[in-house]
């Protein structure tokens, strides 16, 4: 192996002395350097495989030299020789690419362990680099090396972990291993040499294939997408593919499939996202004492004025009473509710709707609560968006909870001298996609808070939020394979913007994704 020159930098000369005597005495070459100057110097002359620098030098540092040496080769091993306790500057070494830390006093077991460590990081790089050099010519030994021996290769197709599924210049299948079988749910010998494309494909993915043909096409460059693979008998299978069209002197000779199931791992991927996001959930509920106290309290006082009311006949205090436990049952529904969407797995329920007349029933809903308390309510909607394919209950939720956002912005502005207003505008995105927008003219938001709005346990609005409804909102929104953007800064109000992919009305069965 090599990486047997070692540039040793410390400000202290004795300890500089004693780890280049007991390197050399280890067969390694050292060069040696008393600062961050010198050894900055020393890397650029000697060019050394490994460095072995402290941390804390006078001038500049070894975090400032580590930095110096990554720009110059990122490849370079560099161990950082730290004091104890010293965490932060450690973890911020290690962030800026060092590949180990030891801790002083040295000893040369932890020392000889770190070269060990950084000397197989070298050695398998070199050997990446060495076979990435080589890829392209193994590449082309192995298709010579097919061609030649057709046993192998039937072996190496049957027992293939992907599902091969190959067609000659008809679209006649003449590969269809194992893998294939299985996912498609058709045997091999009704299928090889009978079936054509379009009896094995559904009609949309058999011309996605018959498109990818007639592109121009590098073989050395075969990328792996994703799609939801729709079979004859109708299931759906998440599937990674990957397609080699073949050529023969210019001419189309057919076209190879390469399927990999993901319906594992799209299982447990789904599995850690909900993992993830229960233990949110648990976490913002154990943070919510002070929220659900202020909601007691409201009901405690509302049930008591109810009380002075009936032992009065006051009616008036009655109504005041029963407006307070309302409002508080309502909040208590409003929290529930966002607990149960954002902790259960939901798949959005796309059907035919107008977006434009959910955001008029938006505006309905909050209308009253935005005049009373001096707000105006500014609404442009596109007319080119009619009726398409979407979840309404995400648009509808989603509007919903950044009105109120927005609403608690302007009531929390400082500046009095405002006119409020909020302004909910649709139009159309680009493709197939719609854009909702919220803007206001509130309070604003400085860049940190901005960071951790959609974070669990976060609110802006103090005991009286609960962190969740932002929450919800970007878990709504990425269901529905959207996104949603914010542009804030602190006094000058705040926008979200929506975008959410749709289908034309009419038009589902050709969503690339349901394939």
């Amino acid at each position: 192996m090599s990486a047997n020159k070692i540039l040793i930098v410390d400000d202290e000369e004795i300890i500089v002395r004693l780890l280049s005597m007991s390197l050399r005495s280890d067969g390694y070459e050292t060069v040696t350097a008393y600062n961050g100057e010198q050894g900055l110097a020393a890397f650029k002359s000697q060019s050394p495989d490994i460095v072995v620098t402290d941390i804390k030098m006078p001038g500049m540092d070894g975090l400032e030299l580590l930095k110096k040496i990554k720009e110059i080769d990122k490849e370079t091993e560099v161990i950082i020789v730290t004091g104890h306790g010293d965490i932060d500057s450690t973890i911020t070494a290690l962030q800026y690419g060092a590949s180990d830390f030891i801790n002083k006093p040295v000893r040369d077991e932890a020392l000889a362990i770190a070269l060990e460590r950084a000397k197989a990081k070298i050695h398998i790089r070199e050997r990446l680099e060495e076979y990435t050099k080589n890829l392209e010519q193994k590449i082309s030994e192995a298709t010579e090396e097919i061609r030649r021996k057709s046993n192998f290769q039937r072996l190496l197709i049957r027992s293939s972990n992907d599902a091969i599924v190959a067609f000659d210049h008809d679209w006649k299948i003449v590969v269809y291993n194992p893998e294939a079988a299985r996912i498609f749910g058709e045997k091999t010998i009704d299928v090889k040499n009978k079936m054509t494309i379009q009896d094995l494909y559904t009609p949309q993915i058999a011309e996605i294939f018959k498109a990818e043909a007639k592109k121009s096409f590098d073989p050395n460059d075969m990328p792996w997408k994703e799609m939801m693979l729709q079979t004859r008998d109708g299931r759906q299978i998440p599937v990674q593919y990957t397609t080699n069209v073949l050529h023969e002197e210019g001419e189309f000779m057919g076209i190879v499939n390469f399927f990999q199931d993901l319906t594992e791992i799209k299982r447990l991927e789904k599995d850690l996202v909900q993992s993830e996001r229960l233990a949110a959930v648990g976490q913002t509920v154990s943070g919510l004492a002070h929220y659900v106290k202020n909601i007691l309290i409201g009901l405690k006082g509302g049930s008591y004025v109810v009380d002075v009311g009936m032992k009065k006949n006051n009616t008036e205090k009655l109504k005041i009473g029963w407006e307070t436990i309302k409002k508080n049952i309502a909040r208590v529904a409003d929290l529930t509710q966002d607990l149960l969407t954002y902790s259960k797995e939901r798949e959005p329920e796309f059907e035919p709707c107008f977006p434009n007349e959910i955001v008029e029933d938006v505006i309905d809903l909050i209308a009253d609560v935005a005049a009373g308390n001096d707000i105006k309510i500014l609404k442009e909607t596109d007319a080119a968006i009619g009726e398409v394919i979407v979840d309404p209950k995400t648009i509808h939720r989603t509007l919903l909870n950044l009105v109120h956002n927005a609403m608690d912005a302007c009531m929390d502005d400082e500046d009095t001298s405002k006119i409020f207003e909020i302004g909910i505008k649709t139009r159309m995105g680009p493709g197939n996609s719609i854009i909702l927008e919220v803007k206001d003219n509130g309070c604003g938001m400085d860049e940190e808070t901005c960071k951790l709005l959609f974070n669990p346990m976060f609110s802006t609005k103090g005991g009286k939020g609960t962190g969740l409804g932002m929450l919800v909102t970007g878990k709504l929104v990425e269901e529905h394979r959207g996104s949603i953007e914010t542009i804030t800064g602190l006094g000058q109000g705040t926008t979200f913007i929506v975008r959410l992919p749709y289908e034309i009305a009419g038009d589902l069965d050709t969503k690339e994704d349901r394939l």
